[in-house]
């Protein structure tokens, strides 16, 4: 009995991109039980309608749709889906174009050796503020947590289903940062994992949606969030 793998991509207002992005993944969910998730959170451009263009001669292609609720939410709600269709494991990347296709075969290979194989970006290209709020992250995760950590939140990575679903209901229901909370929960518990390094290219099209003041915004409520998660954890 083959793996069945489900593809989860986030996106938000990513018309430029969105078709170039599903044409890559797709060739990767051709058979057996693969499939390409595409979460449009709320778009207010045409990614949806895009989506459901392309869908129609795609059979493992499913486009979703939601509210807006942010990138976390997006996350989620495609992980749910996933967990509850069925899925063996969850490969997760983002829509801008950043990351790069080909590199996820050497991840594939990797799902019989880890239960997660975790992207990390050794040299980012999209900024020095994104590379430096990163840094930070880190730490913010080895202070709280105590745990260290190369990259907390690349949009590059397979994990199994029920790694995911064991961990999914100990954060917020609608979570912000939801996988730099799975890879600090996978860290912290010693869960069978290994990040494998990849390239992070400049997004390909369209206008990134968090800006820095956004960033500040999301790290501040992130922080409150992982301070409640700790209490948690130690009263657990």
């Amino acid at each position: 009995m083959s793996d069945k793998l489900y593809i989860v991509i986030p996106a938000y207002n990513e018309a430029d991109n969105i078709k170039n992005v599903l044409e890559d993944w797709y060739n990767y969910v051709r058979g057996g039980g693969y499939k390409l998730i595409i979460v449009d959170d709320g778009s207010t451009d045409d990614t949806f309608r895009i989506m459901q263009e392309c869908a129609k001669n795609k059979p493992n292609f499913i486009p979703l749709t939601k509210p807006n609720g942010g990138h976390g939410s997006a996350l989620l709600f495609g992980y749910r889906y996933a967990i509850e269709h069925g899925a063996d494991y969850i490969f997760q990347t983002d829509s801008d174009g950043q990351t790069l296709p080909e590199e996820f075969s050497a991840f594939w290979d990797l799902r019989n050796d880890y239960d997660a194989v975790l992207g990390c970006r050794p040299n980012r290209q999209d900024g020095r503020a994104r590379v430096f709020v990163e840094k930070v992250l880190c730490l913010i995760l080895r202070i709280i947590f105590g745990v260290r950590v190369p990259d907390a939140n690349a949009p590059f990575r397979l994990m199994k289903a029920s790694l995911v679903a064991k961990y999914l209901p100990r954060m917020p229901q609608d979570f912000n940062l939801p996988n730099v909370m799975l890879t600090a929960y996978f860290a912290r518990y010693h869960e069978n994992i290994t990040f494998k390094p990849i390239t992070f290219r400049p997004r390909q099209g369209g206008t990134n949606s968090i800006n820095l003041k956004k960033i500040c915004r999301i790290g501040l409520k992130a922080v409150k969030d992982f301070m409640t998660i700790r209490r948690t954890m130690k009263n657990a």
